[in-house]
């Protein structure tokens, strides 16, 4: 299909998505650990552990169809310091777009750039992150769109992110791939407004993105939890009590009601801290919160699982946490409880990846390479 870089590549998430019919020429990660698991699950001759600062053109080989940037949140998550794109980790988004600029100035440009990050990006310091960076993309002779991805239409767990897609000037695009106007589905609000607050020369080069609504979901919540969960341990009566205790008194009535249902019920369970009070908030609707590292202002999600007046409840298990991802049960996780939550709430969710791809990139490849066959023909 086509060529690409993966950076900020974590365990490989983006490249599960894009499947095999995408070759990888380029990953890097700073993080060792992220980069071990990078390695056990692919190969690893294009992996490059180190600062995206110390990159340089020569790591990057070739002329590629895509680069990926899933950039870290933690300055512009509504959970995090809110430093912005000038913050110490959300920052690194520029040395990033440095070497993109570096490459379209020896003409070796990617033919598309996928930046992925939270939504907290499009109102980060007043909606100037946002702004700053369509500006750069504009600048480097880019169209581009965005769209907002909740990934509950393709998993059990909320997880609503901003991918924003931009195609080289000069790049084909297939009839259809993009509308006149905001669609309902994946233009919210927020993002119709930042999009018209952009200067002008960013809106003329703006693409409303017409990406089709996936199949609905077959699988639930309680789909996705072992029998026999792996690497955690059930909670004594007294732990479960505690996080009971933890729960206002709204939260006590929906485990009071699943008591009532006489049926197995299983809800997602997370604390929160409220007006600096810790709560324990429960959901049975079959969806998980979204995942998210401690760094990023959550706790590790629970369980809560009910049967008539017996509840039971325990952290979600490593494996139950990649499902959530969307990650098949082949994937190799690390076996220590912590590095693999912050690996996997560090992720991309494999299905909303595949859409894009199947949707957006991979036709957007197929025309250009189409049509660059027919000419050297």
């Amino acid at each position: 299909m086509g060529e690409y870089y993966e950076f900020f590549a974590g365990g490989g998430m983006a490249r599960a998505g894009l499947g095999s019919t995408w070759s990888c020429r380029f990953a890097n990660d700073f993080d060792p650990k992220k980069a071990a698991s990078y390695a056990a699950n692919w190969r690893t001759e294009h992996l490059i552990i180190d600062d995206v600062a110390k990159i340089t053109l020569a790591d990057l080989t070739g002329k590629v169809d895509l680069a990926w940037a899933s950039f870290p949140c933690q300055d512009l998550s509504l959970a995090g310091s809110r430093a912005g794109l000038q913050g110490n980790r959300s920052g690194t988004f520029w040395p990033f777009w440095r070497l993109m600029q570096r490459l379209a100035a020896v003409r070796r440009a990617p033919s598309m750039i996928v930046l992925e990050n939270v939504c907290g990006l499009i109102t980060s310091s007043g909606g100037k992150d946002f702004t700053e960076l369509a500006r750069a993309i504009a600048e480097l002779d880019y169209q581009f769109g965005a769209v907002v991805i909740d990934a509950v239409h393709f998993v059990p767990q909320s997880r609503p992110r901003l991918f924003v897609i931009a195609v080289a000037n000069g790049v084909n695009l297939p009839e259809g791939i993009s509308r006149s106007d905001p669609g309902a589905l994946w233009h919210p609000r927020a993002l119709v407004e930042a999009k018209f607050n952009l200067p002008k020369q960013a809106q003329e080069k703006w693409k409303w993105w017409d990406i089709p609504a996936p199949l609905v979901r077959a699988k639930v919540f309680a789909d996705l939890i072992e029998k026999n969960p792996t690497g955690v341990r059930w909670n004594t009566h007294a732990e479960t009590q505690a996080l009971l205790d933890m729960m206002s008194p709204v939260n006590r009535e929906k485990v009071h009601s699943a008591q009532l249902s006489g049926e197995l019920r299983i809800g997602a369970l997370y604390r929160r801290t409220r007006n600096g009070v810790q709560r324990a908030e429960v959901r049975f609707d079959d969806v998980a919160g979204c995942l998210r590292t401690p760094g990023g202002g959550s706790s590790r999600q629970s369980i809560l699982i009910v049967e008539g007046q017996r509840v039971r409840s325990r952290l979600l298990s490593p494996r139950e946490i990649a499902r959530l991802m969307g990650l098949p049960d082949d994937y190799v996780l690390p076996e220590n409880y912590n590095e693999a939550y912050h690996l996997i709430g560090d992720g991309l969710v494999v299905p909303v990846i595949s859409h894009i791809a199947e949707h957006v990139l991979n036709p957007i490849v197929r025309v250009n390479h189409t049509q660059f066959q027919a000419v050297a023909a």
